[in-house]
C-alpha cells in the first residue's frame, strides 16, 4: 500500500483483503477466469447497465451481488451509498441476461453495510 492513494483506493485495497481471507478470488474485469477453484469471484469494476460496479461477486458463475467501495471517512454513513450499490444490483450487468442482484455491500474496508433484496423491506445493516 502507498501513502500516495486515494482514500478510496485503500478502501479497495483493505477490501480485496478481506475478499482473499474469506476465501474469494479477486480479480480484474479484463482477466475474468471463471475456471480457477473457488466457488465465488469478485470482478473489479465490472460494467453494469448504470455504470461500472467497484466489485461483483460471483458464484458458480453467477451474480450474485455487488459491493460498493467507499473511503473510511464515510464510516458510519456509509448508508448514504445504498442508493449507488442498489443502483447497480437492480440494473442488471452490462452483456449478461441476469436477474438483478440480491445482495448489495457498502464498504470502507473496515466498516460494512449489508442488504438482502430478498427481503420484503430491504434495508442496510
Amino acid at each position: 500500500m502507498s501513502a500516495n492513494q486515494l482514500p478510496e483506493q485503500l478502501a479497495r485495497n483493505q477490501i480485496d483483503q478481506m475478499l482473499e481471507a474469506a476465501g474469494w478470488a479477486v480479480q480484474d474485469r479484463d482477466e475474468i477466469d471463471h475456471g480457477v477453484e473457488q466457488e465465488g469471484i469478485a470482478v473489479r469494476e465490472l460494467a453494469t447497465n448504470s455504470g461500472p460496479a467497484d466489485y461483483i461477486l460471483f458464484v458458480d458463475r453467477r451474480p450474485v451481488g455487488v459491493i460498493e467501495a467507499k473511503r473510511a471517512k464515510k464510516g458510519v454513513r456509509l448508508t448514504s451509498a445504498e442508493t449507488q450499490s442498489k443502483r447497480y444490483a437492480l440494473s442488471g450487468i452490462k452483456f449478461l441476461d441476469n436477474d438483478s442482484l440480491s445482495f448489495a455491500y457498502e464498504s470502507t474496508g473496515i466498516v460494512t453495510w449489508f442488504t438482502d433484496y430478498r427481503d420484503p423491506k430491504p434495508r442496510a445493516r
